[in-house]
């Protein structure tokens, strides 16, 4: 999570990245409502991800982590789109490899996720309570 906010705070400091935002563009995007609504879902899902990977059952957290990560390596690898110039590759090249192979490992971690619990972890809890 705090690799996403990093790298787009650090966006901030390329320049040019300001003036683009004070007249209301951001990857050629209008910064109108609609570009504000998608920017916090974009955001909103790893910070829920945090809080359901703790609470969801096994096999619904295992679900949706496999779909999430999925779903956020192209997200990851959009940031580097519409860059004209080789300046800041070893920025782009770092930040959207550290995503990715973070994503790679919760992809690998929840798909080897073992899908049942051990028959003995029930007793071996009772008895560390005695």
């Amino acid at each position: 999570m705090f690799l996403y906010i990093y790298v787009d705070y650090l966006h901030l400091y390329k320049p040019g990245s300001i003036d683009e935002i004070l007249v209301g563009v951001v990857h050629e995007f209008d910064t109108g409502p609609t570009f504000v609504a998608l920017a916090l879902t974009l955001m909103a899902v790893p910070i829920l991800m945090i809080a359901l990977s703790t609470t969801l059952p096994a096999r619904v957290n295992r679900a949706t982590n496999l779909v999430v990560a999925t779903l956020y390596i192209p997200v990851s690898m959009y940031n580097v789109a519409g860059e004209e110039s080789w300046t800041y590759s070893y920025f782009y090249g770092l930040s959207i490899g550290l995503e990715v192979l973070l994503l790679a490992f919760i992809l690998r971690a929840s798909w080897t996720w073992p899908r049942t619990t051990r028959a003995t972890a029930g007793r071996d809890l009772a008895q560390a309570r005695v």
